[in-house]
């Protein structure tokens, strides 16, 4: 979306004027035909119109707190004549309808007004229309109920983008409910004195409601009735928002009117305090990038026309302001560039004579694109990108919002290189090399928000409270950085007030995020444990989005839960959440395990080449093998062929792994020299496995071009094009305990060597959604699955784990498992124990009553291996059953 938007930024300001209107017409068109294919110009040309809607929508509310004094705009524009139209329609484009009303910002740096170069009648209708619709509003509505009109908004731009589309764009209106939990967090009251910024305020949805919470303030309060001015001052001096989308900023300041209400007609020579801007990337953080020599006391503003130098000087006076007005009036007045520096110097008042160069310069550039035809709103657009240093220059007292959740490998390529050095400033890389490619160094830009936030415009002692992805209390590698909580190596420490997990609400509509809330207190550090509050569903259902947060929490069950670095020892490994008292009871079961797991087979995501259904067995030997082309994101050709029954084995898959049980239901193909590590010798292949050979051959196209994992793609370059991952000679051990990743509880089994009606006596293979144990003994490998499946490592493993990473190998990292020790009776039980729950299972129903109880005893021999007492186990129990 971001590179979205710099391509409309090229459109609009960045190319020759007849081309720019040619592509406007392009999209004007575009917007009748829903057929196209080309979804971004028809998105664009839909915020076009939600965008229009939200601009007539705002005059109308400044209308009615006039009065008699200004007619509605809504009723008047139906019955002006084309001409008329067009150029009422202009003057509101351009901001001067809005400037003589008292608001000088609110079409300012606006990607929307491009329909006037390509007006046509189909325009023409479609404006009538949507001033008509407009006009049948009951008029009182943004006066006497602003949060109707909210939602009426929310649910237009529902309506007008499907939701598969705002899906994909991560496009997701934040539900009152959860805003209000988010305040409530921060401790923010609506003190009209204390200062509260959205660094991602979106639509408007915690300004909203921060001002409805100063407005009631105010109302309770005696020092402020009968002061409506002086309060409509503070709250545009104190209640802020920065966004990077253009339509979001639109948004924003719509609703930041309506929520004003009556107060609104104070607003005479008043900015909306909505900024068009990067308040990551913040011009503080650009003083850091390497600049020419001959800017070397310049900061950069990024544009279409590369970069707007900006004095330093200027800035550090909090004068950037004043330069921008200064920019527009002069360019307007048509200055020369000596009338312009004169009068710059008078009001200015700059020392440093480097600042006349760039001030000069400066100047000629903004003039020379006015002269182009280039639309003049580049002063206001450096006035924007600079909003966060003079918003910031008194530090606020809260942040609030709800970050973009945007993947690390997700962003734009020249958004990753800007913003590197700031992750690594603050330290949110933990990983390299092998491990970060392996996903560890999967980071949200949530993360990095967060910690600009705290450092550019949160106050010491100031909170902040953030909706924010579950991953990063969970995420073993990504979160790392995050966990570390301060700013930097020697910067401020950051204290974790507390963290509520909502994934199972689901909060934003449509979509199935890992939801979590989280609240740091600038300046202390974080102390274990921390109030974690895991929220559940009542009853089955979706909670509605327009629902209040007193109703969601009666739908809901909230359990006090307590966190902490599963690993103490390292306070940045994932947080461990559990009742306090198990919490305490677990202290005795996590640590190293003495074993290591291993993740199953992973085919680089083209398991419709590996997996094989076989058909018979020729009377030579060969095997006739139908490929299972159909399965997994990316469907492949089915095959038939003979080949070499030398590399196929039994699969087990996710689905045929469970609790004491296992029964393999297809079969792979493993062409991989566990030792070496990459496919076998393609040579070695065509001499000795030519019918194999011949049958990958035919994928070799596909498995080059469609396996995206950087892993796979690398041994694919030093060996051969059908190498997989996640084999070695372990993959192929006598005895495996393994048991399926993703469900929750790790629920193991033992397996060995089966009797296959077509290959004999083998080894089963696992897929990589599985995870395993190796060893070369039963007995052994049975304890190990007795303790496995007892309830401490399903509970540190829920405890601790997101859904794609429960059961992971690293689970053993955690759950303090002693190697086996045959002289030791609870060690032999345990696996007494295990081989009897095999048989049961094995019976079915027939054996589930006495498996109960085998399991039942299995929990209470391994709590002797850590010393819990009944009380803890008890405990434990009730934790497991909550949670699982």
């Amino acid at each position: 979306l971001y590179e979205e938007w710099r391509r409309i930024f090229g459109i609009v300001y960045g190319q020759e004027p007849v081309k720019a209107q040619r592509d406007a017409q392009a999209l004007a068109r575009l917007y009748h035909v829903t057929g196209s294919t080309d979804l971004k110009p028809l998105l664009f040309a839909v915020h076009t119109y939600y965008a229009l809607f939200m601009k007539l929508l705002a005059a109308e509310l400044l209308s009615l707190q006039q009065g008699a004094l200004l007619a509605s705009i809504a009723e008047q524009l139906p019955a002006l004549s084309g001409e008329l139209l067009r150029s009422r329609l202009e003057e509101l484009e351009r901001g001067t309808w809005f400037e003589a009303q008292g608001i000088r910002n609110f079409l300012e740096a606006d990607f929307f007004g491009w329909y006037l170069s390509a007006w046509n009648l189909d325009i023409e209708v479609a404006i009538r229309s949507v001033a008509k619709a407009l006009a049948e509003y009951e008029p009182a509505t943004g006066t006497l109920a602003p949060e109707a009109t909210r939602d009426l908004l929310k649910k237009l731009y529902q309506y007008l983008v499907p939701k598969e589309l705002r899906h994909d764009l991560g496009e997701y209106y934040t539900p009152d409910w959860l805003a209000e939990l988010v305040l409530n967090e921060v401790g923010y009251g609506g003190n009209p004195e204390e200062r509260l910024l959205d660094p991602a305020c979106g639509s408007g949805t915690f300004l909203v409601l921060a001002i409805r919470r100063v407005l009631d303030f105010a109302q309770d309060s005696l020092a402020w009735r009968d002061r409506e001015r002086e309060l409509v001052g503070r709250i545009l001096e104190n209640v802020v928002g920065f966004d990077l989308n253009p339509l979001a900023v639109i948004a924003a300041r719509t609703n930041y009117l309506l929520a004003l209400g009556p107060l609104a007609r104070h607003l005479a020579g008043k900015d909306l305090p909505v900024y068009l801007c990067d308040s990551i990337l913040t011009p503080q953080s650009q003083r850091t990038q390497q600049r020419p020599v001959e800017h070397q006391k310049d900061i950069p503003v990024p544009s279409a026309q590369k970069e707007f130098w900006i004095p330093e000087e200027l800035i550090d006076k909090g004068q950037v302001d004043a330069l921008c007005h200064l920019l527009e009036q002069c360019v307007a007045g048509s200055y020369q560039r000596a009338e312009f520096l004169a009068r710059g110097q008078r009001e200015l008042k700059w020392e440093d004579p480097l600042t006349v160069r760039s001030l000069g310069e400066l100047y000629e550039k903004v003039r020379r694109l006015e002269g182009e035809g280039r639309n003049g709103l580049w002063a206001r657009l450096i006035k924007n990108a600079f909003a966060p240093v003079f918003r910031a220059a008194v530090p606020f007292d809260y942040v609030a919002g709800n970050p973009p959740w945007v993947n690390w490998e997700s962003l734009a390529d020249e958004y990753r290189e800007a913003t590197k050095g700031l992750w690594e400033t603050y330290g949110l890389f933990s990983l390299k090399g092998h491990a970060a490619r392996l996903g560890g160094g999967k980071k949200d830009v949530a993360m990095l928000m967060v910690y600009a936030a705290l450092d550019n415009y949160l106050k010491d002692g100031g909170k902040l409270g953030f909706v924010i992805t579950q991953t990063v209390f969970k995420t073993k590698g990504a979160g790392d950085g995050f966990r570390r909580f301060r700013l930097g190596q020697e910067g401020a420490h950051l204290k974790v007030l507390s963290a509520h997990d909502l994934v199972e609400l689901q909060p934003f509509e449509g979509a199935s995020n890992s939801t979590a809330a989280v609240v740091l207190e600038k300046g202390l550090p974080t102390e274990y444990p921390i109030r974690y509050t895991l929220w559940r569903k009542a009853k089955p259902g979706r909670i509605a989005v327009d629902l209040s947060l007193k109703e969601v929490q009666e739908r809901t069950a909230m359990t006090e839960l307590s966190a902490r670095p599963v690993n103490q020892a390292e306070l940045t490994s994932p947080w461990l959440t559990a009742r306090p008292a198990a919490l305490a009871a677990l202290e005795k079961v996590v640590g190293p395990s003495a074993y290591q797991a291993h993740a199953g087979v992973y085919t680089g995501g083209l398991n419709g080449v590996y997996w094989l259904r076989v058909i018979e067995r020729s009377p030579d030997g060969f095997l006739l093998v139908e490929n299972l082309h159909d399965v997994g994101k990316t469907k492949v050709k089915k095959v038939q062929a003979l080949i070499e029954p030398d590399f196929v084995y039994p699969l087990l898959r996710g689905r045929d792994v469970g609790r004491w049980r296992a029964q393999p239901s297809a079969y792979i193909l493993v062409v991989q020299d566990p030792v070496k590590r990459t496919g076998y010798d393609e040579s070695r292949l065509k001499v000795t496995y030519p019918h194999t050979y011949a049958y990958l051959k035919q994928f070799e196209q596909v498995l080059r071009s469609e396996r995206r994992s950087q892993v796979v793609r690398d041994l694919m370059e030093k060996g051969a094009f059908y190498s997989m991952y996640a084999v070695g000679e372990y993959t192929f051990a006598a005895y495996k305990v393994m048991w399926r990743r993703m469900i929750g509880r790790t629920d193991g089994v033992v397996t060995s060597q089966i009797a296959d009606a077509y290959l004999g006596e083998i080894v089963p293979v696992c897929h990589e959604v599985t995870t395993f144990v190796t060893f070369s003994d039963r007995v052994e490998a049975n304890y190990f699955c007795a303790v496995l499946n007892s309830a401490f490592p399903s509970l540190i493993s829920l405890s601790y784990s997101t859904s794609k990473s429960f059961g992971s190998p690293h689970v053993l990292e955690h759950v303090a498992i002693p190697r086996f020790d045959r002289s030791n009776p609870l060690h032999r039980s345990l696996s007494t124990l295990s081989q009897r729950a095999h048989q049961l299972a094995a019976l079915g129903k027939q054996g589930e009553a006495e498996l109960r109880r085998v399991d039942e005893e299995i929990d209470r021999v391994a709590a002797r291996l850590w010393g819990i007492t009944e009380e803890e186990l008890e405990e434990i129990g009730r934790a497991l059953a909550e949670l699982g």
